[in-house]
């Protein structure tokens, strides 16, 4: 196999939809790598919802896997670990594994299998160390979320004697 011969998928994830996130980066930054690297782009696929969610919640991962799986896609791009997830479920990975596909992790520079076709051997042990760094990371920013939401509610209750969360006063759901 050439390096010409070489099929790609693209799978790019963020958390919100709209103006807040985009997916646009990702997608750029790993169709510049696999230009780069001589491989051919068989499809991009994109996904709005947060890396919190089961694998069964999430639909255009579980139809990208599906679809390099049928289509026999040799290597998938994503570009980061925590695009798969912030929880990393290493079911993706041995899916992967079972399946003889590839995944390449561009932040983090290691891949399923190397350029010789053999498995990475540290490949486990990355994805545990730094799938367990991205857990962390969310954990602290749900505890700055948190945090966040008390100072405001407190400045609230002090200025108004109200939390200033929730529905305004008088507010009423349009039937």
């Amino acid at each position: 196999m050439t390096m010409t011969d070489i099929r790609a998928a693209i799978y790019a994830r963020v958390s919100s939809t709209g103006d807040r996130q985009s997916t646009e980066r990702q997608v750029i930054d790993l169709t510049d790598y696999a230009h780069k690297s001589s491989m051919t782009i068989c499809k991009t696929f994109e996904e709005y919802i947060s890396g919190a969610k089961k694998n069964h919640e999430r639909p255009v991962l579980q139809e990208c896997l599906t679809f390099c799986v049928e289509e026999n896609v040799d290597v998938l791009l994503l570009s980061e670990l925590s695009r798969l997830g912030r929880n990393v479920d290493l079911a993706n990975i041995r899916f992967a594994k079972d399946n003889r596909l590839n995944i390449f992790f561009q932040k983090e520079g290691i891949s399923i299998y190397g350029s010789d076709g053999k498995e990475n051997p540290y490949l486990t042990i990355m994805i545990a160390v730094l799938g367990t760094c991205a857990q962390m990371e969310r954990e602290n920013i749900h505890y700055r979320l948190q945090s966040g939401r008390k100072v405001y509610v407190d400045k609230c209750l002090a200025a108004t004697g109200k939390s200033g969360l929730g529905r305004k006063e008088g507010y009423r759901k349009p039937v």
